[in-house]
Parts: structure tokens; C-alpha cells; sequence
């Protein structure tokens, strides 16, 4: 089933049934390597399925749950290494969508859910973009309209004596340490075996147009294109000015992207945001659709 969180639309199965769970990875085409995000209704039903709960963790919950925000734990034995990439560790959060909450409550158990479209492709943000992407390879699409973050959840480990920034969002670094101190970064792509996150490959959500990143000087490819832009528009190419705060450009990205995508264009070239820290997952999300 897909559903809406606040970040982007889930493709959403139980996560203490592995055969669920393996629909998931064949609908979206999704490597075995590439963990899954399990989604919980409240702090006392992700302490149910991590073996450890450190005190980061309760502050980071209290403060950040529920909201954007995924804490990489120590697993529980029942979850399954299929949802962990073969790890002993588990990603788990607690959406900030009334819809989300309801199907949680409901199912009354905790929802394995990566984003709702085909692997490495542009994450959805409404439920015609789920559609569009898996088509009847999903049972189910609870329609909750546009999600309002727009890009995926912050993940942070907290499963060692030391946190680590391992997919950049929109609780930002900075806020994290504000609660509970330093925090290094790490989104790195692993060169073998499980990725201790989603989002650390380095080419995701790509949309199938190809997409460059440009300054404000570098010349626009060749042929019939859209640059994406922030600041003054240029005389060159179709003209699309995004938001200038980082919190409305990011609920605008994905979604500009799949208009852009649906019009079959040679390039889409996207300007490079400012070099900010409240700009810094963008910078991730872009550079990896860049990536070829």
C-alpha cells in the first residue's frame, strides 16, 4: 500500500512479515543492499523493535517525533534482516502526516515503507507520481494530497557511542546538535555490502531527463531544455524560478522535477542552491540526480 507521510509518499508493507516485506524490493526494482525505513506510530512501539534505546535517542524522539526525522538503532531479532540490508542495525521514525498516523494505528504494527516509485527514480510527492511510477505493481494508494516537507526524512545513527549524519534533511544538523552535541557526517556509498541508510547511492532520484547542475556563468547544454533557477532568470532556455527559502524549495523540488520529466525535454538544468547548511540536503538530492 502507498501512503502519505509529511517527507514523500511510502510504498508501505508489515514489517514483521518477510514475504511482505520482499513485495516491496519487487515492486520498486530495489537492490537488496539498500535498507528500508520502518514506520511506527509512536516512541513506544519503536522501542519494541530496536534492542537498545540510548538516551539520544529519547531526546531526539521527544524533541523531532513526530517529523522528519530517522534514528538508526540496534534491531530487535524480530525484524528481518531483509529489512536491514543484512545489518543489526534498523532505521525508525514516526511520520508527521494524519494519514500516515491512522494506518499505523490501525495496522497495529510497524510499516516497512522506502519512497513509492521505482528505484532511483524521482520520489513522490502526490499520488498520481505513485501511480505514474508502479502503476499495478501497488495494491493500494491512500491519496492524502501533496506531502509538505518534500523531500525524505534526516537520518541520523544513534546505534554507537557516537551520532552520524548519514542522509542530510530537513532537520538539520545543526538542530540535532542543539539537542544532543557533536555529530559527524557520513553519506558516503558504501563499496560493498549493506548500506547503513537509504539514500546513499550515488545516483537517486534521477528523473529519466537528463539533469546538470550549473552556476550562475556555466553555459546551458545544447537543444530543448528547462533551467531551474533561484536567483534573476537568464536570457538562455526555458525559465523556472523555485522558491529562495530552503524549506519551500525542497517541497517544490520533486515535484517540478516530474513536470519537467513528463515534457521529455533534452536537459533540465538546475542552478546550484546557495552553499548554506540549510541547504545542504538539497545539495545531496541534486547532486545525486546529477550523478550518470
Amino acid at each position: 500500500m502507498a501512503f502519505p507521510t509529511e517527507t514523500v509518499y511510502g510504498l508501505g508493507a508489515n514489517a514483521l512479515d518477510s514475504a511482505a516485506v520482499d513485495r516491496i524490493f519487487d515492486a520498486k526494482g530495489r537492490p537488496p543492499t539498500s535498507p528500508l525505513i520502518v514506520h511506527v506510530s509512536s516512541i513506544h512501539m519503536a522501542q519494541l523493535i530496536v534492542a537498545e534505546w540510548p538516551s539520544d535517542a529519547e531526546l531526539l524522539a521527544r524533541r523531532f517525533w513526530p517529523g522528519p526525522l530517522t534514528l538508526v538503532l540496534k534491531k530487535h531479532a524480530k525484524i528481518s534482516a531483509r529489512v536491514t540490508a543484512g545489518l543489526d542495525t534498523v532505521g525508525v521514525r514516526v511520520p508527521a502526516h494524519p494519514v500516515a498516523l491512522a494506518l499505523l494505528r490501525a495496522a497495529g504494527v510497524p510499516v516497512a515503507a522506502p519512497s513509492a516509485n521505482r528505484f532511483g527514480s524521482i520520489s513522490p510527492t502526490r499520488a498520481e507520481h505513485v501511480s505514474a511510477s508502479l502503476g499495478e505493481r501497488v495494491d493500494m494508494i491512500l491519496n492524502g494530497g501533496a506531502t509538505e516537507v518534500g523531500i525524505e526524512s534526516t537520518v541520523l545513527s544513534v546505534a554507537s557511542d557516537y551520532p552520524i549524519l548519514l542522509r542530510p534533511g530537513m532537520i538539520s544538523r545543526e538542530q540535532i546538535e542543539a539537542m544532543i552535541g557533536p555529530v559527524s557526517v557520513d553519506s558516503t556509498t558504501p563499496a560493498t555490502g549493506g548500506h547503513v541508510s537509504p539514500g546513499m547511492h550515488a545516483r537517486h532520484y534521477s528523473p529519466a531527463t537528463r539533469l546538470v547542475l550549473v552556476g550562475p556563468r556555466d553555459a546551458l547544454p545544447a537543444g530543448h531544455g528547462a533551467y531551474v533557477c533561484i536567483s534573476m532568470p537568464r536570457s538562455a532556455g526555458r525559465v523556472i524560478v523555485m522558491p529562495d527559502t530552503p524549506d519551500q524549495y525542497a517541497a517544490a523540488l520533486y515535484r517540478t522535477l516530474h513536470e519537467l520529466d513528463a515534457e521529455h525535454l533534452d536537459w533540465i538544468a538546475v542552478e546550484i542552491p546557495p552553499d548554506a547548511p540549510a541547504w545542504f540536503a538539497i545539495h545531496d538530492r541534486l547532486m545525486r540526480a546529477a550523478s550518470r
